[in-house]
């Protein structure tokens, strides 16, 4: 649909940080002392899902940590590390850095997983 010559448009574009999106991120450290984080988005900690032999189960104390926003989470990601992701918001945070790509993105139960090191 075109405007009529001379109207105003008002163009919206979507900011590519989502603000108010809250992650639960969790910081292990490994005996070596190599960091590894455990990012999952919040409406998914507490659940389990299974699909044929796989499970992610988010019960676990591995992801329950502290809730963060993406902006938050940046920081982190800057130092070697490896990166446990699980749900949508998580995983497109990782592709928007950079970190992650749909090749190494695996579903259960429709819930995006990947793994990342960073060096």
């Amino acid at each position: 649909m075109l405007a009529e010559p001379g109207t105003q448009l008002k163009l919206r574009f979507k900011n590519k940080e989502r603000r108010g999106v809250i992650m639960i991120v969790k910081i292990h450290k490994t005996p070596e002392g190599r960091k590894v984080i455990a990012i999952c988005d919040d409406q998914l900690i507490g659940k389990t899902f299974e699909e044929d032999n796989k499970q992610l189960d988010l019960n676990s104390s591995f992801y329950k940590g502290d809730k963060k926003e993406g902006e938050e989470i940046k920081g982190l990601l800057k130092e070697p590390c490896i990166i446990n992701v699980v749900g949508v918001e998580s995983i497109n945070l990782l592709k928007r850095l950079g970190l992650a790509e749909n090749s190494h993105i695996i579903k259960i139960k429709e819930i995006p997983h990947t793994q990342v090191i960073v060096e």
